[in-house]
């Protein structure tokens, strides 16, 4: 089961209260006030995993509590330290405040290490509290509370592309066809229920990662099918690669899906439609009448985007498609978007 967004509370240990002792022991000439002070409590700690890619080990176990410190005791002595936690996360995590809304840290690397609770501290005993005049002191402290929070963990998947577009729009077939990933391929919509990541492999032994992002509809940003909740799994994205279908067994006008797409993607978010976006015409072995891939194909370079047509059944423009999607994902960040031009055949 996929789970990108779930809601946790934390909890980090309780500090060990200071004690109150006075050494009286036979041969001991002085004695006075022996009272340890208390552990710290436990921290939490957030570290990223790779080998995690979903949430779905905190929807079934939302509270996690640090061990608290335990008290201080005679003689001197000061109580343990409570253990510590570390609770794995998917590289790509985003953690909230809950109560605040505030962005509390942002997980894009491996193995990276965020406090998320601070243990509290211990309190002194009452050898602390000791002075000429004040000999026998009963002061000592409580132990301080450790730090709660409820907080919103989101999963953003880190990929190089993403593909968006109507449901059989082909986003599924394109993704088996250039990398090793298997989604599920079936003649109805919504086929694909959660996003898939696949790995391609180009020339000079590099790599990129393409998303596969469930189709969106109209008013999808209202709700509608699935809605534009995996839309957030794009955002991290260099570009975006917009599939249409323009065969006639879709029963759709191919400039009209084109349009809403951007409209859907407009309402999500307005970095995610300023995006680099290579339009492509898939399913053109199936494209009997020229006529509706040549008004997408005016449509697209009215807005001055890309354009390349693709049978990811027959293979027809493949190559092409992921040479430019390669070209785009390899290009130094400072490029500009004048530079991202593309085929508009």
């Amino acid at each position: 089961m996929f789970i990108d967004e779930v809601r946790v509370y934390v909890k980090a240990g309780d500090g060990g209260n200071g004690c109150m002792a006075f050494r009286r022991e036979k041969y001991v000439p002085k004695g006075g006030p022996s009272g340890g002070d208390g552990g710290r409590g436990g921290d939490l700690f957030l570290v990223s995993n790779p080998h995690y890619n979903t949430l779905l080990h905190f929807r079934y176990n939302p509270e996690h509590k640090a061990e608290r410190g335990r008290h201080g005791e005679g003689s001197n002595r000061t109580g343990r330290d409570g253990a510590s936690i570390e609770l794995p996360v998917p590289v790509g995590t985003v953690v909230y405040d809950e109560d605040t809304g505030e962005l509390l840290h942002d997980f894009t690397t491996p193995q990276d290490k965020f406090l998320v609770a601070r243990g509290g501290r211990g309190g002194r005993g009452n050898q602390h509290f000791a002075t000429p005049t004040h000999q026998a002191p009963t002061e000592h402290e409580p132990g301080r509370p450790g730090e709660e929070r409820r907080l919103r963990l989101e999963l953003k998947l880190l990929a190089d592309a993403g593909l968006v577009g109507f449901p059989n729009a082909g986003k599924s077939t394109l993704i088996s066809r250039i990398s090793a990933a298997r989604p599920k391929i079936a003649d109805y919509p919504f086929t694909t229920l959660e996003p898939n990541l696949g790995v391609v492999s180009m020339p000079g032994d590099r790599t990129f990662v393409v998303a596969d992002i469930p189709g969106l509809i109209e008013g999808a940003h209202e709700g509608a099918g699935l809605g534009i909740q995996f839309l957030r799994h794009i955002e991290r994205t260099k570009l975006l690669v917009h599939l249409v279908d323009v065969s006639e067994y879709s029963g759709r006008d191919p400039v009209q899906d084109f349009k809403i797409i951007l409209k859907e993607l407009e309402s999500f978010s307005e970095e995610l439609i300023r995006k680099p976006m290579l339009v492509v015409a898939a399913k053109i072995d199936a494209a009997q009448d020229p006529s509706r891939v040549q008004r997408l194909r005016r449509a697209v370079i009215r807005r001055k985007m890309p354009f390349y047509k693709l049978s990811s059944v027959t293979g027809e423009g493949l190559q092409e498609l992921l040479f430019a999607i390669g070209e785009r994902v390899f290009a130094e960040p400072s490029a500009g978007a004048a530079d991202l031009g593309g085929n508009q055949r």
